[in-house]
């Protein structure tokens, strides 16, 4: 007889394969893409004007992106477009889910313009309003020092260039003094005019083929005109500026979006992050055409009394300032004229104004001035040298009484003879602190 030979398979084998078998994973899917259907969109005119469009998403269940064909965009299922030009706009809605996008585009018709929709007091900053020649040129405040330069990114100690501040004219010949940008108010045209080159930053200069090495760092490259490009103002806790186009501002380093600073009739201070280096935040000041550029800074000496010299101060954090009546007249200050600001919206907004020469506290050790603040809290003054706004010292007072006249003073004992810029920062640490007056800034 056959001997039979048994194969079997123990049992707790069998056990295990069917336990990994029934606990093997599914492929993980993304579902189905947006159909055409789920990126059509309606929309009406507003009732508070025709020249303003509200657009609705069919599928609200969708993210959804829209470029408005006027040079704005947006984001959410039920947005407006504000269109203060007649004209033909070609309006696009992109949605998304985790399967894909799909996008549809409708042209709508705005009659007649409506001027009205662009008194935006950020408009005639930057363009000079519907009252000036409806736009406004802008150009590398390079007589000036600090207009160029880096900090960290995320912002350590504010929004300012605290690793490196260029000194006056040090990049001539790099290519960016002799750019010119425009910004038209109608259409929200951008041109940018190069004079043939561009400073380039050197983790960027892959994106250039013809790019060499500056004589002052980084790199130059060849560029022609960038005209009709277009600008897009988002205005919110960081107000931005983005361009269009293969455009940008200053310094290349692949990013066409800016923060706005600070901006002012003759200033416009812009914060851009770096495509290649996220932890690098770059600074750039802007002046209009012929401000500046090319001219002696104007700088002043202390006492400040705001009668009869009225020092120009660059502000930052959204702060403003200007030399209005004393709305106050009592108490320990009577003067007829005093310097208003309105605290940004960022924590450390405040304003410097630059000194012919740097102060000297081997006699005089104090600075003190008088305020008037909407309420108690503490007001930070600072030093800089401005050929190194890293090098700085500060030093706070508190502010004991509000919506009165009150005097404060710091003492410098000891701080060296070379900070000639002097920065406040009334309602210090306090996102819109509200609106401070402050005379008499003297050394004592």
């Amino acid at each position: 007889m056959k001997n039979l030979v048994k194969h079997y398979v123990p049992l707790n084998f069998m056990a295990a394969v069917l336990m990994l078998a029934s606990c093997k994973k599914e492929e993980p899917s993304l579902g189905n893409a947006p159909s055409s259907a789920d990126a059509q969109f309606t929309y009406k005119a507003s009732a508070q004007s025709d020249n303003i469009i509200e657009f609705t998403a069919t599928n609200s269940g969708l993210s959804a992106k829209w470029d408005f064909g006027n040079g704005s965009k947006a984001e959410g299922t039920t947005v407006t477009g504000t269109y203060p030009n007649a004209g033909t706009y070609t309006v696009t809605l992109t949605v998304f889910n985790s399967g894909g996008s799909a996008s549809s585009s409708q042209d709508i018709v705005i009659a007649q313009d409506d001027p009205s929709l662009l008194n935006n007091p950020l408009y005639d900053l930057l363009t000079g309003g519907t009252s000036g020649p409806g736009y406004k040129v802008w150009a590398v405040d390079s007589a000036a020092a600090g207009h160029f330069g880096v900090g960290p990114n995320p912002s350590q100690n504010g929004d300012w260039p605290e690793w490196y501040s260029a000194g006056a004219l040090e990049k001539a010949g790099s290519g960016m003094y002799n750019d010119r940008y425009t910004f038209h108010l109608q259409g929200f045209k951008f041109d940018m005019e190069t004079g043939g080159d561009v400073y380039v930053n050197t983790e960027s200069a892959v994106d250039w083929p013809n790019a060499v090495q500056s004589p002052v760092g980084d790199y130059i490259a060849q560029f022609a005109n960038q005209m009709d490009e277009t600008w897009n103002l988002v205005e919110g806790s960081d107000t931005t500026i983005s361009i269009s186009g293969d455009a940008f501002i200053g310094y290349y380093t692949d990013v066409q979006t800016y923060r706005i600073i600070s901006i002012g009739e003759e200033e416009l201070f812009l914060r851009f992050e770096d495509s290649r280096n996220t932890d690098l935040a770059w600074y750039l000041r802007l002046v209009p055409e012929g401000v500046v550029t090319g001219t002696p800074v104007v700088k002043y000496s202390l006492p400040f009394d705001f009668e009869t010299v009225e020092p120009t101060w660059t502000t930052f954090g959204n702060s403003t300032t200007a030399v209005v009546a004393n709305p106050d007249a009592s108490g320990i200050n009577t003067s007829a004229k005093v310097l208003e600001t309105v605290h940004g919206n960022e924590t450390w907004a405040g304003f410097y104004v630059n000194l012919d020469n740097a102060l000297d506290f081997s006699t005089n050790s104090e600075i003190a001035l008088k305020v008037w603040a909407p309420d108690t809290g503490t007001f930070r003054f600072k030093l800089e040298e401005q050929k190194n706004t890293s090098n700085f010292v500060e030093l706070d007072a508190k502010v004991t009484v509000a919506q009165t006249w009150q005097e404060i003073s710091v003492d410098f004992s000891g701080a060296a003879a070379q900070y000639d810029r002097l920065v406040l920062f009334p309602g210090w640490d306090v996102a819109n602190a509200g609106t401070y007056y402050i005379d008499d800034i003297v050394q004592k």
